[in-house]
């Protein structure tokens, strides 16, 4: 099956489901809004944007913002170049609202090359949020941008949709926080989710430390940071046996690569070791328990009613997941974590789609595209009549 009947499929079942879900609950119908919506995904590492209904978005971009403003001639200059850069997200929370408002002009106006005011947005929200982090969001669309509607979604329910599910387990790992979130009916478990906030950035970092451990006389530390991320997206894998990997040195497959300063480095045990913490935080010094560790302790919070169902769909979604190795070991993690704690016919199926680095912005342009859904739109008529608080009946 090609990558483009896999969509279809999923997006028909997503039609179902919002079906269903849209059946239990009276929302008021916006006018008609004429026009394909914008979806954003506006992640901690790099923010995705495109138009509902597309199988990819049109820009994958680095999350940051900078000080002067960005026009749309010479915007690819200004994204690579840059000046002083502003990170509005950080461990998938809005720590700068200012930047982001920037950033999202900048990314519609510049990078779509969209007017705002005649643009329904899509937006994805992190599980984990703050509620009046959607009233904030809400305010930006409307009245920064002048927005005609807009919906917000948590990640991990798009993450679902990207597949098709509405019911299920979402465990998300991106480039600041990983999630682990159960949906049933569409709906967010919240006493039930758990965060870790070592993710892609974090490890990006244990790797260039490692790196200096080992190779003191290169002088790492001048590399920029994109380089030692390249590195571990092209190198490191999740071990299945780290602790055997780590002492037998015949079971580590050393590798050497140029890097853009014209010195080599090799890689031995640092390929297997950089992306550890995300199952030991240990390694870091933190006291938290692991991601799949956080995964059961979700599984255990729901009733013991759903937990089957939801164990049967446990959909992954982020860059993060993408390493080699990651899969099978969360996977075999789970089902000892299951059968220790007496939980032995409790055999979690694990879904892992090729694309699930876009998964939340690819669950979004479904959702988003289908007539089914455009009567979960919050409108400016109604945000103007209601206020920003509008948001948690229409969206919880």
């Amino acid at each position: 099956m090609d990558a483009s009947e896999g969509w279809g499929r999923a997006r028909k079942a997503t039609v179902a489901s919002v079906a269903s879900a849209s059946g239990s609950r009276r929302v008021r119908r916006p006018p008609s809004l004429g026009r394909v919506a914008v979806v954003i995904d506006p992640g901690s590492g790099f923010i995705k944007a495109g138009f509902a209904g597309e199988h990819q978005p049109r820009l994958v971009l680095k999350s940051s913002s900078w000080d002067r403003p960005l026009l749309p001639a010479v915007l690819g200059c200004e994204w690579m170049g840059g000046v002083t850069r502003a990170h509005p997200i950080k461990h998938g929370l809005v720590v700068d609202w200012e930047a982001l408002e920037g950033l999202w002009e900048r990314l519609l106006v510049g990078g779509l090359r969209v007017c705002p005011e005649q643009w329904p947005v899509l937006v994805s929200d992190s599980p984990s949020a703050p509620p009046v982090g959607r009233e904030r969001i809400a305010e930006l669309l409307f009245e920064a941008l002048a927005v005609p509607a807009c919906h917000m979604a948590s990640t991990a329910l798009l993450a679902l949709c990207s597949t098709g599910a509405f019911s299920g387990l979402a465990v998300e790992a991106g480039a600041g926080v990983c999630h682990a979130t159960p949906i049933y009916a569409g709906h967010s478990w919240h006493e039930a989710t758990f965060r870790l906030d070592v993710a892609g950035s974090t490890l990006s970092r244990y790797l260039r430390d490692l790196l200096e451990a080992a190779c003191p006389h290169l002088q790492l530390r001048s590399l920029p940071r994109k380089a030692i991320t390249q590195l571990k997206k092209r190198c490191c894998y999740v071990s299945l046996d780290f602790e055997g990997d780590l002492r037998n040195q015949d079971r580590q497959h050393p590798v050497s690569v140029c890097l853009g300063n014209g010195s080599c480095v090799c890689l031995s045990s640092e390929r297997f070791r950089c992306p550890e913490p995300i199952f030991q935080p240990s390694l870091l010094g933190q006291a938290k328990p692991g991601l799949p560790a956080l995964v059961f302790r979700a599984l255990q919070k729901v009733p013991i009613t759903l937990r089957k169902r939801l164990a049967d769909t446990v959909v992954l979604a982020g860059g993060s997941t993408l390493f080699p190795g990651f899969t099978e070991r969360l996977e075999m993690e789970l089902e000892a974590q299951c059968r220790r704690h007496g939980y032995g016919a409790l055999r979690p199926c694990l879904v892992a789609k090729p694309g699930r680095g876009t998964a939340v912005w690819t669950g979004g342009s479904m959702v988003a595209s289908l007539h089914s859904f455009q009567c979960r739109w919050i409108t400016r008529a109604m945000y103007q009549e209601c206020g920003s608080r509008l948001v948690h009946k229409v969206f919880n």
